[in-house]
């Protein structure tokens, strides 16, 4: 492309030359790749390329005569300042869902307008929603945005390799059992599994095809007899991968997936119809076989860590909680006059002195001051503000290690005045929600849209609130954001059950002001109480002191001041002596128990 075609105007103007062409009224663009998940190679950005929106989240709907980007409540400040308002419209996809904006804008008199569609890039649960009256979906061989993405990157190549037992505790073989008997009682003879999480988890293997998280990128066919194929580039597959993981394991290359569909005539074969791209489903129904459309059966096995899981997390998070308390303490005394970038970089400088570590769970998010106040703010080299005394910063990151996975958010006042009473009023509120999530216990059965409001109500009781979930599943040595439990207002009424890791992440944003999010990772344990049926608990794995200066005792109640004295003990008792001088007298006096409110 010519410079000028290179602008947003010049994209946007060249997709609707295809889509012309092409005899389209329209384009539906997810954010993502062909498995559906969050993080994605540079190859698959085609929304960021495209429109400039670089969240995780989106999705941007292209008419010939009109053109709109829609995203969450973590992205609304971002959506704003990176998509140009003379080229789509900006939309909140909960208040205006892309599937009802799409049928009364692009609505036609004469005939149904036809919208295409990349059948890997939309679920069949994502499909169906575009699926009203004055529509023709139209499902395309090949993306449009393609055909004008000339330099386009290549799909990643690096190569897969075992994930020995001393960390993921269970074998492949054991594994295949337990998710075809599943698939034998369920009727079904054979899986598609198109997450690569499922697949690391399933095959005890990680790879390095995206950063952040250790995916080795394919697909898998398991069937109900325990056979299993593996479809994943050549390249990527080496000798030792070969014999690690057995004979029983077939290997094709991507391109052999139809024809091994096509095997499948006459069988019922298990679809995730939210997690797996539509592709397959049209696929194996035009081959005759019979889809059952269910949940991943990878999901709860994997979401449910192992002892050896379980207690690789919280050697992870203690080595993970060094770095912190290093950091906390460095910046304590040079934080003021760096920016943000140079901020995280000094706690990913941190965290690689540990031999364990191999990279960030995801990209920090480093903000200060009214940064903060952006939910899912990314600081760039060049434009990176810096912190100020006397102002709120909130550095919300993780760590990736062979033996857990790491996610922590932490909101300090730099000083080296106090803060004011409106910021340790909406700190304190944001830490008594966190407090009340930590210390539940519930009967199994439960599921974590039930749990929200109890991290929500204190900032309720003012008159508050937060637009995003409180928590999501993180996986081991996996992706931070794991499935198919969560603790949100609109979470999967999915049970939430013994060794699954969640955060509890409760903030307050106050745009132009700051942000506040204070975040640790729970391990769910069986509560040893309760009658029939069992109850559970929450042990807390991440190890760092919450700052003093944003807490006002005297908002907490003797319950919420002792669990966070019994809380910071123990970060002091488990990090401390790893701690050099003078961390160590630092972390003492952070961790310190709380003033008792004066009594009246």
């Amino acid at each position: 492309m010519s410079e000028t075609d290179a602008s947003p105007a010049g994209r946007l103007s060249a997709l609707r030359a295809v889509l012309s062409a092409d005899g389209l009224d329209g384009f539906i663009l997810p954010r993502g790749d062909e498995h559906l998940g969050e993080y994605v190679a540079p190859y698959a950005e085609r929304l960021a390329w495209l429109t400039g929106f670089t969240g995780s989240a989106g999705t941007a709907i292209v008419l010939i005569e009109d053109a709109a980007v829609f995203s969450d409540g973590r992205y609304v400040l971002q959506l704003d300042a990176q998509v140009d308002g003379d080229l789509y419209r900006r939309l909140h996809l909960t208040r205006d869902p892309p599937d009802a904006w799409l049928a009364s804008t692009a609505r036609r008199p004469d005939r149904d307008a036809r919208i295409g569609y990349d059948p890997w890039l939309l679920s069949e649960d994502a499909l169906a929603r575009y699926r009203k009256p004055g529509l023709e979906l139209v499902p395309l061989t090949r993306n449009p945005v393609d055909a004008v993405w000339t330099d386009r990157p290549g799909v990643p190549t690096a190569p897969a390799v075992p994930h020995p037992l001393e960390f993921s505790g269970r074998s492949a073989e054991e594994k295949r059992g337990e998710v075809a008997a599943a698939l034998r009682e369920a009727g079904e003879d054979a899986a598609v599994l198109g997450d690569p999480a499922s697949i690391a988890w399933l095959f005890n293997l990680r790879g390095g095809d995206l950063d952040f998280t250790p995916f080795a990128l394919g697909f898998a066919l398991l069937g109900a007899d325990e056979s299993a194929t593996l479809f994943m580039a050549p390249e990527k597959v080496s000798a030792e991968l070969r014999a690690w993981l057995g004979k029983a394991v077939r290997i094709e290359p991507p391109e052999a997936i139809a024809p091994v569909l096509a095997e499948l005539s006459g069988r019922t074969v298990r679809l995730d119809p939210a997690g797996t791209a539509s592709w397959f489903g049209q696929t194996l129904r035009a081959n005759g076989a019979v889809v059952s459309p269910a949940p991943d059966p990878c999901l709860l096995p994997k979401a449910r860590k192992n002892p050896v899981e379980q207690d690789g997390a919280r050697q992870a998070h203690r080595r993970d909680g060094i770095a912190v308390c290093r950091f906390l303490h460095w910046l304590s005394e040079q934080g003021v006059g760096q920016d943000e970038t140079q901020l995280s970089a000094r706690l990913d400088g941190f965290r690689r002195e540990d031999p364990g570590y191999l990279g960030e769970s995801f990209p920090a998010i480093s903000g200060a001051g009214p940064n903060g106040a952006i939910i899912h703010y990314r600081a760039a080299p060049g434009t990176a503000r810096r912190l100020r005394p006397d102002e709120v910063y909130l550095i919300d990151s993780g760590g990736q290690y062979r033996d857990g996975t790491t996610d922590i958010t932490r909101t300090v006042w730099s000083g080296p005045g106090p803060a004011s009473a409106a910021v340790r009023d909406h700190a304190t509120r944001v830490l008594q929600g966190h407090v009340a999530l930590a210390r539940a216990q519930f009967p199994v059965g439960v599921h974590g849209g039930r749990l929200d409001a109890l991290a929500r109500t204190p900032l309720w009781q003012a008159g508050l609130d937060y637009d995003h979930g409180t928590g999501h599943g993180v996986g081991s040595f996996l992706s931070v954001h794991e499935g198919p439990c969560g603790i949100a207002p609109t979470a999967r009424p999915v049970p939430i059950e013994a060794g699954m890791i969640l955060s509890d992440e409760p903030g307050y944003y106050l745009p132009g002001a700051y942000g506040i999010r204070l975040e640790n990772l729970l391990l769910v344990q069986p509560s040893g109480s309760g009658e029939a049926p069992p109850f559970l608990r929450f042990e807390t794995l991440t190890l760092a002191p919450f700052d003093r200066a944003l807490i006002d005792p005297v908002l907490l109640s003797p319950v919420e001041r002792d669990w966070v004295d019994r809380y910071h003990a123990r970060v002091l008792a488990e990090v401390g002596p790893a701690l050099p001088e003078p961390a160590r007298s630092w972390l003492a006096a952070a961790c310190a128990p709380l003033s008792p409110p004066p009594q009246p």
